[in-house]
């Protein structure tokens, strides 16, 4: 493994113990801070994807129900779609469920809730390419053998004590290398990496929106096809990133 990204695993665990000895704050202060991190964290993804909702309209929308004049309905949708589908995986984190396809098949469901009724929870039946990327997604025919693999391959890795973080990246970047769905791929890759780093106590990542960031993430993720590690990476930086922030908020030093 790559020296660079034995360091990040490292640190990635040191700040996770750090952080499972202090989690002994009252359920309503854990709860308010969670809340604050689920709102950055629909607001960021859904901003990856385009949605142009600032942050203070995600909340208003998401905890207010307010409308935005001037934003589209599949925008109001989109942020209250993926609250919703944060709440799912929290919820789903604290089962002993089996991540499997109908777990994927729920997440997306809840992403595309009311935006697109006949594709929500469904994988596609038509060929798509991912815009700016040199990779073909399998035709529509592969898909039941290419979903039932990568959830094989998933356990797989779960057995052997590959770290979290690692098997976070590979079930975010194996997933939209199948691009199984319509639409709806990239928020639901990013749910099901979370979901199985909150299962493992670990805290949300949140991949920034940003032109700059957003450009390093698509980047990693086109090289992830033929080399893993940049985009191991990057989501082992996001998870430091979204542990101290995390240690910060409960006013401790790392």
């Amino acid at each position: 493994m790559n020296e660079e990204l034995k360091g990040l695993l490292r640190e990635c665990d040191a700040l996770k113990a750090k952080l499972s000895s202090q989690r002994l704050l009252p359920v309503e202060a854990l709860k308010k801070i969670e809340e604050a991190f689920n709102i950055e964290y629909t607001y960021e993804s859904n901003r990856i994807e385009g949605n142009t909702l600032t942050l203070q309209e995600t909340e208003l929308v998401v905890n207010k129900g307010v409308t935005i004049a001037g934003k589209s309905m599949r925008e109001h949708l989109e942020a209250i779609n993926h609250a919703e589908a944060i709440d799912y995986i929290r919820d789903f984190a604290k089962t002993d469920k089996a991540i499997s396809e109908r777990a994927i098949l729920e997440i997306h469901a809840l992403v595309l809730h009311g935006i697109n009724r006949e594709n929500a929870g469904r994988y596609r039946t038509v060929p798509v390419r991912i815009s700016g990327s040199s990779h073909i997604p399998p035709q529509p025919y592969l898909l039941p053998e290419q979903m039932e693999n990568f959830i094989v391959r998933y356990r797989e890795l779960s057995t052997q004590h590959v770290h979290p973080v690692l098997i976070a990246a590979y079930l975010h970047e194996a997933l939209v290398r199948i691009h199984p769905f319509v639409d709806g791929n990239g928020r639901t890759s990013r749910l099901l990496m979370n979901l199985y780093l909150l299962r493992n106590g670990y805290t949300l990542v949140n991949l920034k929106g940003d032109d700059d960031t957003r450009r390093a993430y698509y980047t990693a993720l086109e090289a992830s096809h033929t080399d893993p590690i940049p985009f191991q990476k990057l989501v082992a930086e996001a998870e430091i990133a979204s542990l101290k922030r995390y240690l910060a908020v409960l006013g401790v030093k790392w």
